[in-house]
């Protein structure tokens, strides 16, 4: 069941990424030195009279885009089916992955890529590499960008756990994303592949489980990084209650909050923090999922 919240107050964007328990904290946006020695002269010097998120965004989409010109070595295969229906679910508790946000176009990440499940929903741009053995299987000149869902665990009746074994770059892909770049027969195909900004449709949202005094809170839809770095949750008769993730994108919070109504707070993969204010009413239940109007742009 999909609910609209009720209007929300406006966030300042322009403010940089601060935990509203910790005020002396701030969340800043990692960019990796390589990236910023390879950026123009141009950009690096606007960091002084450049706004806060205006400057964040064509950063990190530069990042982005030199990450997808030079990209990182892996493998892929597919699951799931022709139509990608053996893809729902999976590691990162999205369930649906149409209701999710996110559809067939998904992938499961080996161990290496996945990281306990802070790369859920991350997106990859991935292009078959026909320069490597297995390059004869790939469609030459094509790619696609798929979302992380779930998690290809080890195998260790195989050599080193298989293809998502420890140190191994691996993408399971549904099959409808694979065949984008790869010939159906081959099994398996060398790839090259890079972290791309996600685009989403609408915005973030939140779905509920739990019990009376434990509230588990699957968040879908991340624009930008994709991905959550840190939640925080608010009921009308508290603070803010700093979350914790418990598995994949589901993070919880130890508080009897039932019969308040809900807001939320987010950092994303990024470093990008929006408040999403009364998204859930005091009369909320368990099982439902609410949709909120802001996004992440990093």
């Amino acid at each position: 069941m999909h609910l609209i919240p009720q209007a929300q107050k406006p966030v300042n964007l322009h403010c940089i990424a601060r935990p509203p328990p910790h005020p002396h904290q701030r969340n800043h946006l990692q960019l990796p030195s390589r990236c910023l020695h390879q950026l123009p002269r141009s950009a690096l010097l606007s960091m002084d009279t450049a706004k806060p998120l205006i400057f964040r965004t064509v950063v990190l989409t530069a990042c982005f885009a030199l990450a997808a010109a030079q990209g990182s070595p892996g493998t892929a295969t597919f699951y799931g089916g022709a139509d990608g229906s053996g893809t729902m679910g999976g590691a990162c508790g999205y369930g649906n992955l149409y209701d999710a946000g996110y559809g067939v176009l998904n992938a499961a990440l080996s161990q290496t890529l996945f990281n306990d499940g802070a790369s859920c929903g991350q997106c990859y741009t991935i292009t078959c590499d026909t320069s490597r053995p297995g390059g004869q299987y790939c469609k030459p000149g094509t790619s696609i960008t798929v979302s992380a869902t779930n998690l290809c665990p080890a195998n260790y009746a195989l050599p080193n756990g298989g293809w998502c074994g420890p140190g191994r770059p691996h993408f399971d892909m549904s099959q409808p994303a694979w065949e984008n770049i790869g010939v159906y027969q081959a099994g398996i195909i060398p790839v090259v592949y890079s972290q791309v900004k996600c685009s989403r449709g609408g915005g973030v949202r939140f779905s509920l489980a739990g019990s009376n005094y434990f509230l588990l809170v699957n968040i879908q839809n991340l624009g930008g990084s994709g991905s959550v770095g840190a939640a925080w949750i608010k009921g009308d008769g508290t603070g803010w209650i700093q979350m914790s993730r418990n598995w994949g994108a589901n993070w919880q919070a130890l508080a009897g909050l039932v019969g308040q109504g809900l807001s939320f707070a987010v950092s994303s993969g990024g470093g990008q923090y929006i408040q999403f204010l009364n998204v859930a009413p005091a009369w909320w239940q368990f099982g439902e999922t609410y949709n909120t109007y802001q996004n992440f742009y990093y």
